[in-house]
Parts: structure tokens; sequence; C-alpha cells
């Protein structure tokens, strides 16, 4: 059996690594302020409230917080889920349903490693990616299989394409809707195909929604709401939310699973040795911060305004298109790496080359196939002033 150390060897560096080793040694343009694209980090204030709540709360700092979080939090996000999707009373229980998560990384890349094993064991995942997929898989002893997902099949992975044989082997499918880094939504009819596949081949289907609440017309589907439809309860599913996006929150550290109570119960288990546990005044604040959406319809708007300025600025140019939901753009440059490379020598702008978000196995997939080969990606997450300046700088220097 291989080690763990043995099963990242195989993976590529991180992309901000990656990124590094690409600009280093190459001096950007004397004179300029540099102006750095590349992370998805919101610059938006987080409200208020998350620090008078913490504030609030600081008696209980010496207080070593419940593994499965509290009650109250875990009612909290449950109201929510019912509320924002629409789900009928009793889907979710949460007592069983339910984990606080120090953050959705730390669920995506634990939670594979509780999956019942299977021979020659592969993970799903699109391609483009979030890099922890691929991680996820390696921990839980799987082989990582990106899915293209490019403009043809609506930048999501063309499920008519998997053969069974995949699929019997397949342990875990990881879709993020909306997507990172294109913004692709997968609607109902994808969601359910994607469900039913997860349960006739007896796999999980992990719904990565980080993104959803900052949409740019209409408020993505849930995974949650398809399963409510499905007759098959939260069998095989289970969705990640964070507060990272929504409330500007990145560095509370907090997020939540949902759904499969069996999947729950072992991740649960798993946790107790060694899971990041959320502090109580975070977790309190993270319940205030659910229970309000004032401060969400704020934030959706601020990015929607950045998308609309994008719009004015590149109009027709690098393929632009707007996202159905995330704050990134995904744009067409014919040569990711050497945009990058020019925009940052000539313009100190740094964005990711696409190419660094891509993931291919020889398994199920073609590998001279680099969906992100042509694109970068550029994250919209400063003020207005500096977007406008930072795509104007873009367009100057890619034509």
């Amino acid at each position: 059996m291989s080690s763990p150390f043995d099963r990242f060897s195989g993976l590529p560096e991180f992309q901000f690594r990656r990124l590094a080793a690409l600009l280093e040694g190459i001096a950007p343009r004397t004179g300029t302020d540099v102006l750095d694209l590349t992370v998805g980090e919101p610059k938006h204030a987080p409200p208020p409230m998350l620090a008078e709540t913490v504030a609030a709360h600081a008696g209980s700092w010496n207080r070593y917080p419940p593994p499965l979080g509290t009650d109250s939090f875990r009612r909290t996000v449950t109201d929510w889920l019912v509320r924002r999707f629409d789900l009928p009373d009793g889907l979710i229980d949460p007592e069983r349903n339910v984990l606080p998560l120090a953050g959705t990384k730390e669920g995506l890349f634990l939670l594979p490693s509780v999956l019942n094993g299977k021979a020659n064991a592969v993970a799903l995942m699109p391609s483009p990616l979030y890099a922890v997929y691929a991680g996820a898989a390696a921990l839980a002893d799987a082989e990582p299989v990106g899915l293209p997902a490019v403009a043809e099949h609506h930048f999501l992975p063309d499920l008519d394409s998997l053969d069974d044989s995949l699929l019997d082997r397949t342990t875990v499918f990881f879709l993020c809707s909306p997507a990172n880094p294109q913004g692709a939504v997968a609607g109902p009819d994808y969601l359910a195909r994607l469900l039913q596949l997860a349960r006739r081949h007896d796999f999980l289907f992990v719904a990565d929604e980080c993104y959803s609440e900052i949409y740019d017309r209409e408020a993505p589907t849930g995974a949650l709401e398809v399963a409510a439809g499905s007759g098959g309860g939260l069998r095989n599913l289970v969705v990640m939310h964070s507060l990272s996006k929504r409330s500007n929150a990145a560095g509370l550290r907090s997020g939540f699973v949902a759904g499969d109570g069996e999947v729950i119960r072992r991740f649960a288990r798993l946790r107790a040795y060694g899971g990041a546990v959320q502090p109580m005044p975070v977790m309190a604040a993270a319940e205030r911060l659910w229970q309000d959406e004032e401060h969400v319809i704020r934030n959706r708007e601020a990015y929607r305004r950045k998308i609309d300025l994008a719009e004015r600025r590149l109009g027709n140019r690098f393929g632009f298109f707007r996202p159905k939901g995330g704050f990134f753009l995904w744009l067409d440059v014919g040569d990711g790496e050497e945009a990058a490379l020019r925009l940052w020598r000539e313009a100190a702008l740094k964005v990711l080359p696409g190419s660094f978000l891509t993931f291919a196995s020889p398994t199920g997939t073609d590998t001279a196939c680099d969906p992100g080969r042509r694109y970068i990606r550029v994250a919209l997450v400063h003020d207005e002033p500096i977007v406008d300046e930072a795509l104007g700088r873009l367009v100057d220097t890619l034509g």
C-alpha cells in the first residue's frame, strides 16, 4: 500500500506556487503599482456584526468547542437551507445531517477518506477545478480524474461521456456550482442526472456550493432541492456551504456540510480525532451571519456592478461572457501562460493561467486536452476603481 506522501507526489504543485515559479526573476514595469487578481479572496468589508458577535462571546474562548458544533449552530444552518432552497420540513435533521466545518476546504479534503473503498477507485472532478479535490482524492487513495468542462458543454463535465466501467469505480464526484473559474451553473436536470448516477453506481456526489449566493440574475438551483424531489432523501449526496464568499469572511474559516446521514456519521467520527473544530465565538458569529440576508444582497449587488463594468470594458474581446455566478472572469487569450507573463511584465498585473487550474488523468480522459490552456482567470475581488484600472491595463496590453 502506498503512503500518503507517495500519493501526493503525483499531484502538480499548487497553482499559486506554480505562478510564483513562472514569474520568478521577472520584474514588472517600473512606476506601476502591482494589482493582484489571482486569489479569490474577497476584498469587500465583512459586516460589522461579525466582530461584534465575536466580542460579545469572548467569555467562551476558554471552552473546548463541541466537535459536532452547538445545537444552535446546526439548527441555524438547517433553517437557512430550508429557507434558501425551499426544502420540505424533515428532509434535514440538524442532529444527524449537519456538521460545522473550519471552512469548506477542510471538509472537501477530509470527507472522501471515510467512503467505502472500491478496487482501482477513482474520484471524478471537473477540469478546470479547485485543486483541493485532487488532493482529497489522493488522501483517500483514489485516482483523481479530471473531466474537461469546456464551452461546448456549458463549462460542465459531459455526463454522457462517462461509461459504466468508470462510474462503477467512482467513489466520489465533486461538482462546484456556480463553478470556479467559469461561473457555470448546473441546472436542475443536470443535478438530477448526476444524483441518479451517484445512486445507481454507489458513489458520493459532493456539491460544492460555496459560490451559491454570488450570482448574476437567478439564484442557482441547489443539489438539496433536487434531492427533495428525488424520492431518495439525502442518500449519496452532501452539500458544502461557506461564509467566505457569501459574507466576506474568509478569515473566519467557517462553513458546514449537510447531507447523507451515514456519511455525516462517519465523518463526525473521523473529525473527533483530528478535525479543526470551530471555537465558540466563531460559531456564534457564524450563526448571526447565516441569519442575516441584507449584507448578502449588498455583497451580491457589488459583484454584479463589477461584472457590468467588465462587460463595458471588455465587450466581445477574449470571448467575454457574463458568468452566471461567482466573481471570476474566464477569458480566452490564446495562450494563458504567455498572457500572464505579458500582463505581469508589461502591466504589473497578476492573473492566473487557466492551465494551472486543470487536471487530467490517463483514465477516462484525453490527456492531450487541456481545457484551460487558452484561458486566464481574473478575480474581480477588489473595489470598482481598482477593477476598472486592472481591466484597462489588460485591454491595453493584450488588445
